[in-house]
Formats: C-alpha cells, structure tokens, sequence
C-alpha cells in the first residue's frame, strides 16, 4: 500500500513540472482574482492512462464546452447540405444561417465566419476605422487575454482595460475615466469602442446583468462610442436570464457568438449588427483569409445549433450546479465554492489545503490509480484545468450528462478521501 501511494505521488509530481503553482507571495494577488502568472490555463498534454492499465475506464472531459462533438442528426444535416460559393454570396444554407442569426439576435444582419477569434477580431477593424484608434476592454476579457493581441498585431487599434470586477461586469465611473477627449490632440489615441463579454469566461461564465449593459450603452451613446459583445456563450447568458438574446443584444451594436461551443457544432461564429457593419465585416473576412466557399457544409451544423441545441444548455447549468454542490459537501472541505456565482456551465472553484495545489489535484483526478476500480466499480478520468489565482476551471457541456457528473463527483470524492488519507499517514 505504501509503495502504491508512494508511485502515485511520484506520478503527480511527475506531471506537475513546469506547471507553475500560486506561492505563498502571490496570495493577495489570488484573493483578488488575480495572479502574477501570465498563464491561465495548463496547456500540457493531459494524460489518459492509468497505472496497471485499467480495464474499465471512462473519461469526462470537463476542459471545455469546445470539445463537443456533432452528433449522427447534425452530421446527416451536414451531408445533405445545399451549398454554393459564399464567396460570391451563392450559398444559400449559409445565407439561411445568416437570416436565422440575425433575426434570433434582433440584429439587421449577420455574417458567417470561421472562429470566435476572427470574428472578435473582424468587429474591432470595423469599427475602430483608423490605425491608432482606442478601445476599452475588461483587464480579464477574452479579448485582451487569449487572443494574442490580435487588434494591436494585426489591426493597429490600441487597448485600454478597466478592472474586471468577479461577477465580469466593471465599474462605470472607471470606464467613463477612460474615455479620451479632445480628438485630434495628437498625443493621444481616439477612443471608438467599448468591449463587453457575455457570458464572462475568466470569471467563470458569469451572466452580465441587463441593468449594467443598459448603463454601459447609456454610456456609449453619450460620447458617440460603439458597444461589441464577445458573445461567444451568450446563448447560456439567455438561457440562464430565461429571455430571447434579443433582449439581452438590444443594449449592443455588435455581437459575436460561437456555435462550436455548447451549442456542439464543430465550427463557426456569427458576428451580427447594422447592414452597412456587415457589408464592412465581408471585407475585412476576405482579408484575413475567413471568406471560405462551399461553406453551407458548416453552416448546416449552425442551423442545427441555433434552432435546437440553444434549450439543452439548461441541462449544463444543471450539472455544473450539481457538481459544485458535492465539492460544497465533502467533509472535511477541502474546496470553496460560491453557489451565487455558479450561473452557467462554467465552474471555478479553490482548493482550501494548502499541501494540494489545484495542478495536482487535477492531475489526481484525470489519473487512474491503483484501488480506484475496486472502489468506484471502475476507473474514472476527469480532465480539468488548473486556473489562475489557485482555482480550478470544469465546463459542462452537451458531451457530459447528469450520470457522467454522477461519475466526476465520485470521482472528486475518491481523490479527497485518497489524499486525507495520505496527510493522515504523514503526520
């Protein structure tokens, strides 16, 4: 048994070098939801076997909702599509995609692209219309943080951040100070556009409530200021508000919304507004390489997406709030949790032992190790990454049923009883 527990952690240890762990000294920047680390994700390799070779193992992939899968329905809808050059305007599933998008967002248009990064990408070109302009963007927004500096590297549009506050929203006052005054002044940038994200992915899914998106338009209109929303997840912001995203978009110009995300297509963003904003958008779609042909392939799957897998991100609320309810009950505690903030499919959670870092935990967690199948009938790996500020992230999504989070939460208690036992062992 010793030798057992001893192969485990050395295992851990194994997999946690080069993953960098929250130090005593970075304890206040963990506090307030941030972290010296740049990285906020472990981008390793995860591990799929275990020790001994499990016979009976299943995974749950809790990394993210854009590991989904389409399923026989949306791949037969695939297959059958009618396509044409969208290039040229000529297919026409995609030019039905657009419709339905535009329509469902309460926009005047909307346009098929590739990714969620092009799409995001794309809004700030066409709005920030000069090399040098200025937008005002959350210090944790995705935009900032994950899309390698895209609107300075390749639009020469220049950011500036508002402290992102923990329920993804920012204070308006700050915001408005951000603002610049007195264009043409040649010293500084001219400010265009405000960025907001919906749901907040850092934050863990956090919905944006309609009062302070009402405010930030408010805002906007005052100073002659666009508002985009990276709305890549704003389908589960409308589920979980149980309103249409029409009501939630009418406070934007713009809107970016992925369908490869909960909503299980294997590709594509819709990015929607005003007629003469997406007339622009084409263009800057050519230019960065997004203008692709037979597309309706695709767009197949986004239909699918939009018309029938929008009411089934209920489910994933669901279990994400059922898993955070088992880490709430483990006794002793070893995680915190804030039930309040746990809104969507997103779930972000802290680890209260000190001696267990969350790279460990998760390495515990999506390992097999000996014992385990004796205990739990079989081998379980859940794969989640480690976060910033000594938290772990787990996202549910349309490939994780309520029995699947069944599975992780046996599994989480199985890591917490192994790991109590082998403190108590050490003392």
């Amino acid at each position: 048994m010793m030798s057992s527990a001893f192969s485990c952690r050395f295992l851990f240890k194994f997999l946690n070098h080069g993953i960098v762990a929250s130090s005593k000294g970075h304890a206040a920047a963990a506090v307030l939801g941030r972290s010296p680390v740049r990285g906020y994700y472990n981008t390793g390799k995860t591990r799929y076997t275990g020790p001994g070779g499990a016979a009976h193992v299943r995974v749950v992939d809790l990394r993210s909702d854009t590991v989904t899968k389409p399923g026989p329905a949306m791949r037969q809808a695939m297959a059958e599509a009618e396509v044409g050059d969208d290039v040229m305007g000529e297919d026409p599933t995609v030019n039905e995609l657009q419709k339905i998008a535009a329509d469902m967002f309460g926009m005047e248009a909307a346009l098929f692209v590739p990714t969620g990064t092009m799409s995001n990408l794309i809004a700030v070109m066409v709005h920030c219309r000069e090399r040098g302009d200025e937008m005002i963007v959350g210090d944790l927004c995705h935009i900032h943080i994950y899309e390698q500096g895209g609107s300075a590297q390749l639009a020469g549009v220049h950011a500036t951040t508002v402290t992102t506050l923990p329920d993804g929203t920012f204070d308006l006052d700050q915001l408005e100070s951000k603002i610049r005054h007195g264009y043409p002044d040649p010293h500084y940038p001219r400010s265009r556009l405000i960025c907001v994200e919906n749901t907040h992915n850092i934050q863990g899914g956090r919905v944006l409530p309609l009062t302070f998106l009402q405010e930030v338009r408010a805002l906007a209109d005052r100073y002659g200021l666009s508002v985009h929303m990276d709305g890549a997840r704003v389908m589960n912001a409308a589920v979980a508000q149980a309103v249409p995203p029409s009501t939630i978009l009418q406070h934007t110009h713009t809107v970016s919304v992925c369908l490869s995300k909960g909503l299980g297509a294997p590709a594509g963003t819709m990015l929607a507004g005003p007629q003469d904003f997406i007339a622009q958008a084409v263009r800057c779609r050519k230019a960065l390489g997004g203008g692709m042909r037979q597309a309706g392939v695709l767009a197949a799957a986004g239909k699918l997406s939009l018309l029938d897998m929008v009411g089934r991100l209920e489910e994933d609320h669901r279990n994400a709030k059922t898993f955070a309810q088992a880490l709430l009950d483990c006794d002793p505690p070893l995680f915190a949790v804030d039930m309040a903030a746990v809104e969507t499919n997103i779930l972000r959670f802290r680890l209260e032992e000190p001696s267990l870092s969350p790279s460990e935990f998760c390495a515990r967690m999506g390992q097999v190790c000996e014992g385990e199948e004796a205990a739990l009938g079989q081998g379980i790996q859940v794969l989640m990454y480690p976060h910033f500020g000594n938290s772990v992230r787990a996202v549910w999504h349309l490939g994780i049923s309520p029995e699947d989070t069944q599975l992780a939460i046996q599994k989480m208690q199985f890591v917490a009883s192994q790991y109590l036992k082998e403190k108590l062992r050490a003392q």
